[in-house]
């Protein structure tokens, strides 16, 4: 049975993650000197919150005690209130193995509701002397203000394009792929610094192909291909509707993409379009309305020929 790359090649020391080397700065301090405050990482799914909670616990207590003296929650699994008295108290209030304090490292913590963030800062209070707190958000705002002020709050950015590539390279060495730079710009423009996404979109393509090229990881990955995507607006902007229709019945039924896949991208697209900026702001505009009918649920195919029309009615002004 073949392992999970995101797992196999996960960094286990604090040195070997990619980016984001301010903050591995300061957690190298804190694993050095043993004085760590409670923390929130905010960022990006994919940016290295998971891992750098992992590489500073094993810093802290080395590889005998670490699994001892960490625990890991998630807390969009369990949102309630029930978590905070239950789980967390209770490894909260046993004392720590070999060393000062223990940490409880709970992912996605901006899924707690309000009743059950207000109960773990009673717990954060009253049990930091022998617990440090570990909280991991796609979003702090989110996180109430009495929580924030307890912490250091860390801001994990994506990562940039030149890490994914070292990173990814790397990884083709040890499975013995063939990488080309077709692929690797592929592979970071679906990642879009989401390192996850970048080695699991790596993995399945290594599946059908130890050639990893462009055409393989947009294949596998169902992220069309970005000079597809920009042929579909520029054919709409030209005037032609019945053309544009056809290519977008293309992305949507032969690659099998959802309609927020192909708003996303179409998005990302506008910005690569030689027309003037307020051409782009308008089509910006209209996307921005047929991605919040999407999301609101809406007849993807209806909403996604009725911008088409949209763009063939600014494309007319143009010309």
């Amino acid at each position: 049975m073949q392992d999970i790359w995101v797992e196999k090649y996960r960094p286990r020391h604090l040195e070997d993650i990619a980016g984001q080397t301010s903050i591995i700065e300061r957690l190298e301090a804190y694993a050095r000197t043993k004085t760590v405050p409670h923390l929130i990482f905010a960022g990006p799914a994919g940016t290295g919150k998971t891992t750098a909670a992992l590489a500073l616990a094993r810093a802290l207590y080395g590889e005998q005690t670490w699994t001892q003296n960490f625990h890991e929650l998630n807390a969009s699994d369990e949102r309630g209130i029930g978590i905070i008295r239950g789980k967390i108290k209770e490894f909260a209030r046993t004392a720590p193995i070999a060393a000062d304090f223990k940490i409880i490292f709970m992912d996605e913590a901006d899924s707690l509701t309000t009743d059950a963030q207000a109960a773990l800062r009673r717990t954060i209070e009253k049990y930091s002397r022998i617990c440090r707190f570990i909280l991991s958000v796609n979003y702090s705002s989110k996180i109430i203000e009495p929580i924030q002020s307890r912490c250091a709050v860390f801001r994990f950015r994506p990562l940039d394009p030149e890490d994914i590539k070292k990173y990814v390279r790397k990884i083709a060495t040890k499975e013995k792929l063939e990488i080309t730079p077709d692929g690797l710009e592929a592979l970071i423009f679906i990642a879009r610094g989401d390192m996850r996404k970048a080695i699991n979109t790596l993995q399945v393509g290594a599946a059908l192909d130890s050639k990893i090229t462009a055409e393989v990881l947009y294949e596998t990955s169902a992220t069309a291909h970005p000079e597809d995507v920009k042929k579909l607006i520029t054919t709409a902007l030209s005037g032609n509707f019945i053309a544009a229709r056809t290519q977008l019945y293309n992305l949507l039924i032969t690659l099998g993409l959802s309609g927020e896949d192909v708003i996303k991208q179409i998005h990302r697209s506008i910005f690569d379009l030689t027309i003037p900026d307020e051409s782009k702001i308008l089509l910006m505009e209209k996307t921005g309305e047929v991605e919040f009918r999407l999301v609101e649920g809406s007849n993807e195919h209806i909403q996604l020929e009725s911008l088409l029309a949209q763009f063939v009615l600014i494309g007319k002004h143009l010309q």
